[in-house]
Order: C-alpha cells, then structure tokens, then sequence
C-alpha cells in the first residue's frame, strides 16, 4: 500500500513563540481544527510563489495564466509581485468554513466547522462535509443550507372495538335472517304436505 505524500511540512523550530503566538490567533480566527490546517495552507502558498518566480523571466500571457488561476479561486492578483506578497490568510480566506460565516450561514466560525462535518451544507446542489474544501467564485453564490427533513405526521385513528362488532352484527344479520326465513319456509311447505297425505 503506498503511503500518502504529505502536503505540509512541520515549522522547522517546533518553540518558537512568536511563531506558535501568531499559529494560535489564526487557529482562534479561522475555526481550524489543530495547527495542521496553518501548515497546509503555508505550504499551498510556498507553492504558489514558487510557481510565481518560475514566471518572472515568462511572457505576459503565461502570468497571466497563474493570475486568472488564482482569480477563480477568489485569490486577486495583478502582478508576480501580488503573489509573491501573498500570505496564508489569503488561503485561509477562500476556505468554506469561512465563506460560510461570511455568507452568514453560520453564526461562529464553529457552528461553521460543525454544518460541514455533518453533512449540511451543500455547494452547487451537492454535499461538501471537508471544512477545508476551496470554494471556486463562480460556486460561491450557490453555498446553502441543506434542507431539514420534516415528519411526515399520519394519524390515522383506530377504530373501536364497540364500533366494530356492530358493523360484523350489521353485516351478519342479514344473511342469518335470510336463513331462518328460508328455513322456516321449507318446514311450512313440508307440514303442509303431510296434511294432505293424511286428508287423502
């Protein structure tokens, strides 16, 4: 089984406090879930910029070509100088936990994490349950809240017992009158045959 290539890389010294400072304040500001999710988003930029001094020396149409990339995913540039400015709160910002708040969607950054991961938010008509997930613009407008299911309330009434018998009595009783008349019918005939016999 191959092992999955990591997409970040961990701060090359793991005490310093200016830098776990900072990491906390973006935790806090983001709703991320632990620092991993600021390593992420670090390494996405690197790559970014690296891409960006790759271009310098390019023609006009292959920058642009990175800038109407970067575009479609809300992050704005004009220039290599733009990208190589970049940050990662810039990355951060394109997120759909955080386009959910602003959206206002969601109240807190929280409650944003937690209608993600519980399957509640769709994007283009689709579930998305990955807080992380970068949202293209042209998809922006069509973040929504999936819709609660409702109840279906069927109330259906059960009959009583008293009701009941009367309506087998209803039903019944016609056929057992029909009998005893039919019975008694043929004992009249039958007695009226034995007089004859005997007056003959």
């Amino acid at each position: 089984m191959l092992r999955k290539k990591k997409t970040y890389s961990k701060p090359k010294r793991p005490f310093d406090k200016i830098r776990i400072e900072e990491e906390a304040k973006i935790k806090k500001e983001f709703g991320l879930k632990n620092k991993r999710e600021i390593w992420k988003a670090e390494a996405k930029i690197k790559s970014i910029r690296e891409k960006a001094k790759k271009l310098i020396s390019a023609g006009p149409e292959e920058q642009q070509a990175l800038f109407e990339r970067l575009g479609k995913i809300g992050i704005k540039v004009n220039s290599i100088g733009d990208v190589l400015a970049l940050d990662k709160r810039d990355y951060l910002e394109q997120r759909l936990q955080t386009i959910v708040v602003k959206k206002r969607l969601a109240r807190t950054m929280k409650q944003a994490r937690q209608l993600i991961t519980h399957k509640k938010v769709l994007v283009n008509g689709r579930v998305v349950s990955a807080p992380s997930h970068i949202v293209p613009v042209n998809l922006r407008d069509k973040i929504s809240l999936k819709p609660a299911k409702r109840k279906k309330e069927v109330e259906e009434k059960p009959e009583e017992p008293s009701e009941k018998k009367q309506e087998e009595k209803i039903e019944t009783a016609p056929a057992e009158d029909q009998v005893e008349k039919e019975q008694t019918e043929k004992k009249t005939q039958e007695e009226i045959k034995e007089d004859v016999k005997e007056n003959a």
